[in-house]
């Protein structure tokens, strides 16, 4: 992928005009930002989980992608692009030949929009949480339900998330968490399942098994009006097929990360009533631990990945430990 992210970054290789291209890279894609428009590329990886191995398996999620993402997003989701190699770069100007390379056109929202960005200007207030709330309630209220949806909210089945949590940071003891942490909470989750199992049978009963967002933290709420949300998972119906409890924990945890602990009482007060929840409360810790979990997992996953810069990967390591341990203090504090 190095040619496509050196030959993608000049403004030439952009079908729009743009004065420069930022561009940002998780573990999984590569963000390429223009001026008006953002264009997202797969990477070539295989973690089990998720598999974008082949072109076809790319083409394919980017497509899944726009299609999931229009949920809740208005019109921020243009479409898929295809990439070409043409006299001898990369390009996504109309070019002959086959596609390479297919990318997720978006239109770039303004950073000063986003949720965490409004947080740490001190300018996230309480009424604006509860528009979050109302929003997040009314789009779980009619997200897709269904037997082939409610089998991913049966205990059993959702201890594959968390045991395979544990399998794949298990490899990173030592760099992202201690040893004696990951003791720890590999063994608060295995008693949870023991003495709460029922609890996880009635949400089903309940209806909260829902076809959700599977990622819904702080950078992908979009406080515009309305209000959107973006970048759901696409790869894997297991992490999106959950408990609306499983996604509203994702951005309480966030917001309690970054120090918000009393917004975060707001937004749950306020989703609470909206979406008609009665108690709850010893699954949304579950839950939110769950999600700590998953955060620093997915961040560590870059500590290793050599097409980081080496201060970035340091980063990376410390944002990880640091998510980690907010789980250890969610449990402590009950």
């Amino acid at each position: 992928m190095t040619s496509i992210l050196e030959d993608l970054v000049i403004p030439e290789a952009f079908p729009e005009a743009t004065d420069d291209v930022k561009v940002v890279q998780t573990h999984i894609s590569i963000v390429f930002i223009g001026r008006e428009f953002v264009y997202k590329i797969k990477k070539p990886v295989n973690f089990g989980f998720l598999d974008f191995s082949t072109l076809e398996k790319r083409h394919f999620y980017c497509l899944r992608e726009v299609e999931l993402n229009r949920r809740f997003s208005n019109d921020l989701y243009m479409g898929v692009v295809p990439v070409f190699f043409d006299a001898g770069r990369h390009t996504m100007r109309e070019a002959s030949g086959e596609p390479v390379e297919y990318a997720v056109k978006m239109r770039r929202i303004s950073e000063d929009a986003l949720m965490d960005r409004v947080f740490e200007k001190g300018a996230l207030t309480g009424k604006a949480v509860k528009e979050i709330a109302r929003f997040l309630a009314g789009f779980h209220s009619s997200a897709r339900r269904g037997p082939e949806i409610d089998i991913f909210g049966e205990p059993a089945n959702f201890k594959i998330n968390t045991d395979e949590n544990f399998a794949q940071v298990k490899p990173f003891i030592g760099q992202t968490i201690e040893s004696n942490l990951y003791k720890s909470l590999h063994s608060w989750t295995e008693d949870f399942y023991q003495t709460n199992w029922d609890l996880f049978s009635a949400r089903i009963v309940e209806g909260k098994i829902r076809d959700c967002h599977g990622d819904l933290h702080m950078q992908h709420v979009s406080l515009t009006n309305p209000i959107q949300a973006f970048d759901c998972i696409e790869f894997n119906d297991r992490f999106r097929y959950s408990d609306t409890l499983a996604d509203i924990a994702f951005l309480l945890m966030d917001m309690e990360y970054r120090g918000g602990r009393d917004l975060a009482e707001i937004l749950w007060d306020s989703y609470r009533k909206e979406a008609l929840e009665e108690g709850g409360e010893s699954l949304l810790l579950f839950y939110k631990v769950y999600r700590a979990f998953v955060r620093g997992k997915v961040i560590g996953f870059t500590v290793n990945d050599k097409a980081i810069s080496p201060d970035m990967r340091r980063r990376s390591a410390e944002t990880a430990a640091s998510y980690f341990h907010l789980a250890e203090s969610l449990i402590q504090s009950g």
